[in-house]
């Protein structure tokens, strides 16, 4: 005996495998170029004892971590569906999602101390080779910015991914003015002061992707999406009599996913409307996993949301 989790389950691992393909070949470049930078970044941070060089440079390994971490991800997520596995492993970019947020978070909290400690007996740091370093990475965070922009920005692997690029180029920034206020003025304070902004960074990355990726684990609905309208739209619909049992919820980024039980007037075409209902999920609010279980309307049973027309 043999059965399909679904008709477009083998076009749809075609059209996955393609986009894998070109995603991977940007993350590795933008991979390359992290890493080779970081190498520079942690050796000249240790020479000109930079702070600043130093965070960022911790912050452009968890760069390197979560690029790698999608480079083995999005391999997964493409796989098709098989076996007790019903939807392939696609929440595994969930999981990379909490990891990286959760790296950020424990690399700000070490920043944020070794900072306030430099704040209260500042070293002498070298402001040249700081602005030197800061803006070259710059340069080479703007080329490894630019291939994950190319990327699927809809995977919320290749988001954390993006986002901790974009985190880091501000982060650059920041060291590259503390970089120019030392060689300038002479105020060392300016690299843990710069640092305390790097760390601001990364916790408002670690905020956005553990938050996001919460939601998805949690179950709730994708964001965006009211529930309530869509419950309404399903019971405007002529021939529905009322619904309840409504779930919506997010398998991963981008998929989102819906269930209802549907009662309709007694002698409607239950296949009929099931499939009309389906076409308004997809086409209004891009919902195209979707399990209605449409019946005839009963004595029995618990009605949640009854259709306007009842309501009047």
């Amino acid at each position: 005996m043999s059965f399909m989790h679904g008709q477009q389950g083998h076009s749809h691992a075609e059209h996955a495998r393609a986009g894998a393909d070109t995603d991977t070949r940007r993350l590795g470049i933008a991979l390359a170029l992290v890493v080779g930078f970081m190498v520079a970044e942690v050796v000249t941070g240790i020479l000109a004892q930079s702070l600043a060089l130093l965070s960022d440079a911790a912050h452009m390994l968890t760069d390197a971590g979560a690029l790698l971490m999608s480079l083995v991800v999005i391999r997964l997520v493409a796989r098709p569906a098989r076996g007790n596995l019903t939807f392939g492993l696609r929440r595994t970019e969930i999981l990379s999602a909490q990891a990286n947020g959760a790296t950020l978070l424990v690399l700000s909290g070490l920043v944020v101390y070794e900072a306030i400690r430099r704040l209260v007996t500042p070293p002498r740091p070298g402001g040249l080779a700081i602005l030197i370093v800061a803006l070259a990475g710059i340069v080479v965070n703007l080329l490894a910015t630019q291939q994950l922009a190319k990327a699927d920005r809809e995977s919320l692997n290749i988001r954390g991914s993006y986002l901790h690029l974009a985190t880091d180029l501000f982060a650059f920034i920041a060291t590259a003015i503390a970089g120019l206020i030392i060689i300038t003025t002479g105020f060392d304070r300016a690299d843990p002061i710069a640092s305390l902004l790097v760390a601001a960074s990364m916790l408002w990355a670690a905020y956005g992707l553990l938050k996001a990726s919460g939601r998805v684990l949690l179950e709730a609905a994708p964001q965006g999406m009211d529930v309530e309208e869509i419950g309404r739209a399903i019971a405007t619909h002529p021939q529905v009599e009322s619904l309840h049992d409504l779930h919506v919820w997010e398998v991963s980024s981008g998929f989102p996913a819906l269930s209802a039980h549907v009662l309709v007037h007694p002698g409607d075409d239950c296949h009929g409307i099931r499939r009309e209902l389906e076409a308004m999920l997809g086409d209004r609010f891009r919902i195209d996993h979707t399990t209605l279980q449409v019946e005839h309307r009963s004595d029995v049973g618990l009605l949640t949301i009854p259709s306007r027309k009842n309501a009047d």
